[in-house]
């Protein structure tokens, strides 16, 4: 990335300029401008957020922030309510009082002198999430948006469930947010109230991942939030931004074809980041694309985005499969209309004798039970810390599924879209489930995910109103996979991987799981393959990096434990953030994260997951420490939760509450 220090306008930066709500609640803003936007007023882009902008995220924004204020632009990087250096309580993601605060916050900024009146709302995740939610209110200010690695529908599309399935990340991301949001804020910026305001978030800290599960299906509480319920709500102007290793890549082809103000898409090969600094490689100028977008919707200038490609795509090559790549080489595509008249679907076959054909042929009666550990090489659900979670080499999992393999292939072949599989089955017991990954064989039997999904069969026919499944009798279900945009070479074959299990990206069926399938096709969306880029961007450009002094560097590990003695096999991660000091005012922070999901792969009641969070916050003779932990573990009716929050100065314990849940099953 070139590092920009020399702007058209000089940037004057404000660590802690506080908003007030309504209600009297300050949040606080670290806020960049132009030094003379009370001469020449401004537009304002506002990133609304839980993740702490004194060291949560400091090193985006810094490279991000101060690019846009050199450029014209007024940029309020808001601490969320309760979290941060911001007062109040937060008691869930996307509430009420969070988009309100947000609206009030657009309202504010449009009637400060500084200001030109025009507002725009962006960020990746939560942030991504809240702006679409911000959007459907329609603020008078908000003119646009650019959303990253978000989504629009709640319940089917984010880290709860997915496919009607609890994914592991619902208690994943719910410790991750246990852990966050029970941080102090900086005594440096709140003064002597900063300890008041510590105990109150720690006596006050909702357990999320209990309060997620309890709603097993797409209700009202889902509903509320998830645009796709009406898009027309949202009148600003949409950039939709996804990556192929993220896990919120689906949503983006559908903002575009749903919204019916301006909307855009663009999908590279990225992990959960932004695109100017993301992983796989290439990186792309996501500044100046966004300059672009601000610049016509904010400050009237025609950049040409109006006639800018309805989706802008990046079709990653075939590769060796690998847990981690630092780059994924392929070419850009762009299609000037969303849905694409160029992409058309080919059906393939599942046929006896585990052949994938273009021709429909009997395929009998296949039996598919997959034990409890089938899926250990399915990599994280959102791969977001830099470390070894993409999915790897599916032979290990393609052994315990039931496998369809198509011949080599003549000619590369371009899958661009959501591939669909349709299967009749059987299932021996009223709760079951189905994983479907599309796979790459290469010429030496390596093979590379391209995309999949899962079903609880019970949500075959609804989210909202589950039906237990006829032991013994067909069933007729459609699944669509993940969207991805992937070249298949000359000689590979394709695969289907058909399992009953998919650990642990899913919590499991209650009893061990039978299917039969009696008769499938899956349709794949073709592009015509091409040579070259159909579209380029700049090279990445941002503002001068965080200034740190590195304490302790970072690590990340993910390794498969299988004990001889019990036959359980085990999942363990470890995310070391490392410790690291802010030149600039001194605040040194630091992380580690560890996660156990241990499951018999003959037994689906002894699926267990553990986290273990400790964060740490310190300047001089000041020092404090969290310890945050969560369990989770099923009967046939049954979840039990446990989670705890221990909290220090220094080395004395001044703060500890235990969580403890018991919730239904509920169709899963």
């Amino acid at each position: 990335m070139k590092t920009i220090t020399d702007f058209p306008r000089t940037v004057l930066e404000f660590p802690d300029m506080g908003i007030v709500m309504p209600d009297g609640c300050r949040l606080s803003a670290r806020v960049w401008m132009p030094d003379d936007a009370d001469q020449d007023p401004v537009p304002v882009i506002l990133e609304h957020l839980p993740y702490r902008k004194r060291d949560g995220t400091t090193a985006r924004d810094d490279l991000t922030h101060p690019y846009f204020a050199g450029h014209g632009y007024a940029c309020i990087r808001v601490d969320m309510r309760g979290n941060g250096d911001s007062e109040g309580l937060m008691d869930d993601e996307y509430s009420e009082q969070e988009l309100q605060d947000a609206v009030n916050v657009i309202t504010w900024a449009a009637g400060q002198p500084w200001c030109n009146g025009n507002v725009g709302m962006m960020g990746i995740s939560w942030g991504g999430f809240n702006s679409l939610q911000v959007a459907a209110k329609q603020p008078e200010a908000l003119k646009a948006i650019i959303t990253l690695c978000s989504t629009d529908d709640r319940y089917a599309d984010d880290i709860h469930y997915k496919g009607g399935l609890l994914l592991n990340e619902n208690l994943g991301w719910g410790s991750t947010m246990l852990s966050y949001s029970s941080r102090s804020p900086d005594p440096a910026l709140v003064g002597d109230k900063w300890r008041d305001m510590w105990l109150a978030r720690l006596e006050n800290e909702p357990f999320l991942p209990a309060d997620w599960l309890r709603h097993q299906r797409r209700d009202a509480y889902w509903k509320r939030g998830s645009v796709c319920e009406d898009f027309s709500k949202i009148k600003a102007a949409t950039l939709a931004v996804g990556g192929w290793g993220d896990a919120y890549k689906n949503a983006v082809a559908r903002i575009v074809e749903g919204v019916q103000a301006p909307a855009k898409g663009l999908i590279g090969p990225w992990i959960h980041k932004y695109p100017h600094f993301a992983v796989p490689k290439p990186a792309i100028g996501f500044l100046q694309e966004a300059l672009r977008w601000w610049d016509h919707w904010l400050k009237g200038i025609d950049t040409g985005v109006e006639n800018d490609p309805a989706m802008r795509l990046y079709v990653m090559d075939s590769v060796p499969p690998r847990d981690w790549y630092e780059e994924r080489p392929g070419r850009w595509i762009a299609e000037k209309n969303w849905p694409s008249q160029d992409i058309k679907p080919k059906r393939l076959h599942l046929a006896a004798d585990s052949k994938l054909a273009d021709t429909a042929k009997a395929l009998g009666s296949v039996k598919v039970a997959t034990p409890q550990d089938c899926g250990m090489a399915g990599g994280e659900y959102c791969a977001i810390w830099l470390g070894p979670e993409l999915p790897g080499d599916q032979r290990e999992d393609d052994e315990k599924s039931i496998c369809f393999d198509g011949p080599p292939l003549e000619a590369a072949m371009d899958i661009v879209g959501a591939p669909v599989i349709r299967l009749r089955l059987v299932a021996d017991h009223e709760r079951a489930m189905v994983a479907v990954r599309l796979c790459d064989v290469q010429p030496d039997g390596s093979s590379t995910r391209i995309t999949y999904s899962v079903l609880n069969l019970t949500h075959r026919d609804s989210h909202e109103f589950p039906k237990a499944m006829p032991p013994g009798e067909a069933v007729e279900i459609t699944l669509q996979l993940d969207d991805i945009a992937y070249s298949v070479a000359k000689g590979h074959r394709l695969r289907v991987a058909v399992s009953s299990t998919y650990w642990p990206l899913v919590w499991p069926s209650p009893r061990p799981v039978t299917l039969t399938l009696e008769q499938g096709a899956i349709d794949l969306p073709l592009r015509p393959s091409g040579s070259g880029d159909e579209v380029t961007f700049a090279e990445p450009e941002g503002a001068t990096p965080w200034q740190v002094e590195t304490l302790r560097k970072s690590a990340n590990s993910r390794k498969v434990d299988r004990d001889p003695a019990t036959g359980k096999v085990s999942l363990v991660i470890v995310d070391d953030f490392g410790e690291i000091r802010d030149k600039d005012h001194g605040l040194v922070n630091g992380g580690v994260a560890r996660e156990w999901w241990t499951i018999d792969p003959a037994d689906p009641l002894s699926a267990f997951g553990k986290t273990h969070w400790t964060s740490t916050l310190s300047r001089n003779e000041w020092s404090l420490r969290t310890e945050t932990f969560s369990e989770m573990r099923s009967d046939a009716k049954n979840f039990y939760l446990t989670g705890r929050i221990e909290a220090y100065e220094g080395d004395e314990l001044v703060f500890e509450r235990d969580f403890k849940e018991e919730i239904p099953r509920d169709h899963i």
